[in-house]
Order: C-alpha cells, then structure tokens, then sequence
C-alpha cells in the first residue's frame, strides 16, 4: 500500500517534534495569492524559517505538523464557500488563485513565534 497515513490528535511525542526549516523567505519565489493575504508554499520542504505571516501549504504537510511550532488558521475547498462556513474549527477558504490561475486545496498555517 503505497501513501498511507494515520493522523491522529493524540499526544504522541512525534506529534511534538520541530519541523528543521531552512529556507529563506524572498518575495520573489514565494508568490502572494490573488483571493487572500497568504503567500504560496507549494512544498512543504519550503516553509521559510524567517516567514510569521500566513501561508498556504500542501496537505502533505500534515505529516509534519507540530502544534507547537505552526498554527492551522484553515482549509480550503473547491467551489464557492461562504465566510462563515467552518470545518471543525478551522476556517474554510475558496481554492486559493495566483495570477487568475486556481490552485490545489490548502492547509492555511501561520507559524508560532517571533512575529515580522
């Protein structure tokens, strides 16, 4: 069975582990979204280390997800979807667009820590 994952909210000490980031945010590389103030992160490799702001990121990214370290601000879904709409407790955005192109769903995250 090839990608196969068990998410889970129990506090396992993986579930604590840091993410190591080693890029650095350049304007230039990581483009803005058209639809929302988030910048795009289409691997999730990419997370710049020096980035506070919003960001848009693959769904792969929840293999990586420490609690402590990124705070998951929403999703986002395909199709029109109301401001008020949630899915749990996370915010649901529209499928995010770059220079009127749409993009895949996101995880919408915001790293925990030093503010810009």
């Amino acid at each position: 069975m090839g990608n196969i994952c068990w998410f889970t909210n129990l506090d396992i000490e993986k579930r604590h582990e840091d993410m190591t980031l080693f890029r650095e945010f350049l304007s230039g590389i990581y483009p803005k979204y058209d639809n929302y103030n988030a910048i795009e992160v289409s691997k999730t490799a990419d997370i710049p280390c020096d980035y506070f702001g919003v960001m848009g990121v693959p769904i792969t990214f929840m293999q990586y997800h420490n609690p402590d370290q990124f705070l998951i601000v929403g999703v986002t879904a395909n199709g029109l979807v109301p401001d008020n709409l949630k899915i749990g407790d996370y915010k649901t955005y529209n499928n995010p667009i770059i220079n009127g192109v749409p993009k895949y769903q996101r995880v919408i995250i915001k790293r925990i820590g030093a503010e810009e």
